[in-house]
């Protein structure tokens, strides 16, 4: 009856360990932090990363000169569209 107790006992503290599963590491959680964006008239995914960022940044106000920082998925989506017609006319842009 006591190993009985000892082995339930050692079970149940070891429950919450395995219902979590491991702690992410860092690369696990960067790589959930990066979204993708498709791009309608080229058909293809867009990996939004901190090039990514740069080059959006850069086109936002360079390009069109605007004067506020606007978060790309707060653009309406003829604007996401120029962005990618840019994007793919400026592959090089780091």
């Amino acid at each position: 009856m006591k190993k009985f107790a000892g082995i339930l006992l050692l079970s149940t503290s070891m429950l919450p360990a395995l219902v979590a599963g491991p702690k992410p590491d860092n690369d696990d959680r960067r790589n959930r932090d990066e979204h993708r964006y498709y791009d309608r008239d080229r058909r293809d995914y867009h990996q939004w990363n901190d090039n990514e960022s740069r080059a959006y940044r850069h086109w936002l106000m360079e390009e069109r000169r605007e004067r506020q920082y606007r978060e790309y998925n707060r653009l309406n989506s003829e604007r996401q569209r120029e962005y990618w017609r840019w994007r793919h006319e400026h592959p090089d842009w780091h």
